[in-house]
């Protein structure tokens, strides 16, 4: 039988994102003895760094560094409307991670917020489904790593995308790769999802930059600091909470949903 989109591509895709995956583990270490300070591993400090400071320009951009930037000029119906529609369509790639992590009741709840918001909310426009009980439930690959027992490996910080771990990356990667989306829609509507990922993050940044940036800036190492909040937070998701302990900002304690 052919499946439409799925035709001539599934071994192709299947050899890529097994390589990607073996590759990708391979790097996701575990520290030696010595190697972490306080719960924190992170071999590449120097070159995470350059990027932190990259991303921190970035920011300041889109924040408008002291002035309105062009997210937040944008009217609020548009900037839901964005954020509405990436949750949409982030919805099948989670219920297949659920599936493979063994979260059966997860991945039903959240095939009925796609079904819900898919039809009712326009097209993903408008979230119906959340006064209806079916609230936002994502997952990435990066959790199915983790529920399987991979270990979290060295800290990054990604270009743009900000803070990560290589489990994390790895998982960002086969993600890409294994969007229902991308097998049956038709380029170019198929990386209309990855786009509006990208515009929800800088919403996102740009909506909680205040916040955000009073702890960086007030900070004497914003590098430090953001990576501490960031790691407790993915732990805290995870249901790993490895480095709390004094010196560690609680992540319930403050809103880091911009991150």
């Amino acid at each position: 039988m052919r499946i439409p989109g799925l035709t001539g591509r599934a071994p192709g895709f299947r050899a890529f994102a097994g390589l990607v995956l073996i590759t990708g583990l391979a790097a996701c270490a575990t520290p030696g003895p010595g190697e972490t300070r306080d719960g924190v591993f992170d071999p590449q400090e120097p070159a995470n760094r350059r990027v932190h400071a990259f991303n921190k320009r970035v920011y300041s951009r889109l924040s408008g560094d002291g002035e309105p930037g062009f997210i937040k000029s944008l009217p609020d119906p548009v900037k839901n409307g964005v954020v509405n529609f990436s949750d949409t369509v982030a919805l099948p790639q989670t219920v297949v991670n659920q599936l493979l992590q063994g979260r059966l009741l997860r991945a039903s709840r959240n095939t009925l917020r796609f079904s819900v918001n898919a039809t009712l909310g326009i097209a993903g426009l408008m979230d119906v489904a959340s006064p209806m009980g079916l609230h936002e439930d994502r997952s990435n690959f990066g959790e199915t790593l983790y529920v399987w027992g991979f270990p979290e490996g060295g800290y990054m910080e990604l270009p743009v995308l900000g803070p990560s771990t290589e489990r994390e990356t790895v998982g960002l990667f086969v993600d890409f790769f294994t969007d229902p989306f991308a097998y049956v829609l038709p380029s170019p509507q198929r990386y209309v999802r990855y786009g509006a990922r990208l515009g929800e993050l800088m919403i996102k940044r740009s909506d909680y930059g205040d916040a955000i940036d009073a702890v960086l800036e007030g900070s004497a190492d914003s590098y430090a600091q953001a990576r501490v909040i960031w790691l407790e937070k993915r732990r805290h998701e995870l249901g790993d909470d490895s480095i709390e302990g004094s010196g560690f900002i609680d992540p319930e304690a403050m809103d880091t949903e911009g991150f």
